[in-house]
């Protein structure tokens, strides 16, 4: 079972799980449209994230063997828009589906869809599981909370939840809203001819990019574990956005200075500590390997966004 499995990851993991033979249900909000790119052999369940009921419902019915809890509103910053909208969704989905799995007759194992945002402030870089957590979003203070929860029914349950701390990942089927999306689709409309210029903000930000693809192996390899822990899923090396925009412009042979321009409206708040993920205990505990580069992942990218720019 997959909440969220229309989104971006819940795309490439169902894909992924299909593959081994698994049947994959998944949760979708009532209403929403279904992206393309989500296999047909899906068994799709309309469940809101807020409707407890129907979330205990879906489990009770499914009777699932595993559980990925992927469903979140995860763009950060529009957490500060409705903060009290966040905070309900995440810690109380989370402890709700993960209620109802304890007193499932099939007792699923869950992974839990954590993120990066819960260190915030921290004091180290990279970030290892134990790195000092500091949230400085309503997304990030969400994600905390259900993080906790996922410790604390684990540790006093005995119940098989592993939290997965998930670092920027991304893909042709990221949300236009997202940074890299932003990036590639800039790219793509210069390189065809109907934009002039990118625009952004600070482009000293590091982040941690990997393929969403990869980052969902490692869910799969983290919740078929002998244990449940917690687990970092990062590439490891830290990128800035100029890195990104640079590596952008290069695959379609274009120099990025010529396009480039910063705007002050773009700039977000400085942080203390570079965000860059540790994954050295899920390398070495769960075999886990990212197979695509930073620079394969911006390429697939822009290709993508250029073939759809210049198809129309």
């Amino acid at each position: 079972m997959v909440t969220g499995v229309s989104g971006q990851d819940g795309s490439y993991l169902a894909e992924l799980l299909l593959a081994q033979g698994r049947r994959v249900v998944g949760t979708v909000r009532p209403g929403s449209n279904v992206s393309d790119y989500l296999p047909s052999d899906v068994d799709l369940i309309p469940c809101d994230l807020g409707d407890h009921a129907g979330l205990e419902a879906v489990i009770k019915r499914v009777q699932p063997m595993e559980i990925y809890h992927l469903a979140a509103p995860t763009f950060v910053p529009e957490s500060w828009e409705d903060p009290t909208t966040v905070l309900k969704l995440i810690p109380e989905a989370t402890s709700v589906i993960l209620t109802a799995a304890r007193h499932a007759a099939s007792k699923p194992r869950v992974f839990l869809a954590s993120s990066a945002e819960i260190f915030g402030d921290t004091t180290e870089s990279p970030q290892t599981e134990s790195s000092p957590k500091n949230p400085t979003s309503p997304y990030g203070v969400a994600k905390l909370a259900a993080f906790g929860l996922a410790r604390a029914m684990r540790e006093h349950h005995g119940q098989f939840v592993v939290n997965g701390i998930l670092f920027n990942h991304e893909s042709p089927r990221r949300p236009e809203r997202f940074l890299p999306r932003k990036v590639s689709l800039g790219v793509a409309a210069i390189k065809a001819g109907k934009q002039d210029q990118l625009e952004l903000g600070d482009l000293g930000t590091v982040r941690d990019w990997s393929h969403a693809r990869d980052i969902m192996a490692g869910a799969i390899l983290a919740i078929e574990a002998d244990r449940p822990d917690d687990y970092i899923l990062a590439s490891g090396v830290g990128h800035s956005v100029q890195d990104l925009v640079d590596a952008g412009f290069r695959s379609v042979g274009l120099d990025s200075a010529r396009y480039l321009k910063t705007s002050a409206q773009f700039q977000r708040r400085k942080e203390a500590v570079p965000m860059t993920g540790d994954s050295t205990k899920a390398r070495q505990s769960l075999g886990w390997t990212p197979q695509v580069s930073f620079d394969q992942l911006i390429e697939e990218m822009v290709a993508s966004d250029l073939a759809a720019a210049t198809a129309t």
